[in-house]
């Protein structure tokens, strides 16, 4: 059974179970952005909490979506080749996009085998491209994961792309990881019409009761998620939700 603390936070048994409510939500989401705007535009995440989601919507839910009027970007990307195991873009593609009918035109990866700046300012073209050069691209979907430093897409603890109110997306670098990306701005996320996060884990239970439970938003670059003309769902497995304190479900 889901427990649920309101109607933001959802509570699941286990990693199988935030994947197959997380894929729910995505089918309800693409249904409802293609009857009103004939086009779903969702950006996935990378990490290893959505692994068991794209092999799920890329199996159960191939005939479930209309994947033709639909968009993929992505929230970040590794400054590395599309085919390196590191790379967001491989890990969606080989579990999902590899298994559906998609247009390739409607695949927009982060080009990471390029310098990191010219890489987040391509991006930023492809960005505009889609949803308009005026104002900030509203995504339908957006979903998230959050490392154990509490860092979102790759937006980490103290970076200066913390405090960027216009670019769209930017070079970044992991201190953690050692390694160069590129992601999207906290104007772009929080403008989302939706966002999904995806945590899975008891690593992650203390940021999660932190900021979810504690309020401590400002501490955390995931906390710092607050749209404005959207709303957040936060799905999280028991041991992610271990510290929050759970009433009546």
């Amino acid at each position: 059974m889901e427990a649920s603390l309101n109607r933001n936070v959802r509570i699941l048994p286990d990693a199988e179970a935030v994947a197959h409510t997380a894929a729910r939500i995505i089918q309800s989401a693409a249904a409802v952005a293609i009857a009103s705007r004939g086009r779903f535009s969702a950006a996935l995440s990378g990490g290893s909490s959505p692994q068991l989601l794209y092999a799920l919507l890329g199996n159960d839910y191939r005939e479930n979506i209309r994947w033709d009027l639909t968009h993929l970007f992505w929230s970040d990307e590794r400054c590395v080749a599309a085919d390196h195991e590191q790379s967001n873009f491989r890990l969606a593609n080989e579990a999902l996009i590899s298994r559906i009918s998609i247009p390739a035109g409607n695949i927009h990866r982060v080009r990471g085998e390029l310098p990191p700046e010219e890489a987040a300012e391509e991006y930023e073209r492809v960005l505009k491209a889609h949803f308009g050069a005026d104002g900030i691209p509203r995504f339908d979907l957006i979903l998230l994961g959050m490392g154990s430093d509490g860092h979102v897409a790759s937006l980490f603890p103290g970076a200066e792309t913390l405090t960027e109110t216009k670019r769209l997306a930017l070079p970044a670098f992991s201190a953690a990881a050692g390694n160069r990306r590129v992601t999207l701005t906290f104007p772009v996320l929080n403008n989302a019409s939706l966002l999904v996060f995806l945590v899975t884990g008891r690593t992650k239970a203390g940021i999660v009761t932190e900021i979810l439970a504690k309020g401590k938003r400002d501490h955390y670059p995931a906390g710092a998620i607050d749209p404005q003309h959207g709303r957040i769902v936060w799905l999280l497995d028991r041991d992610a939700a271990s510290g929050l304190q759970q009433g009546p479900s």
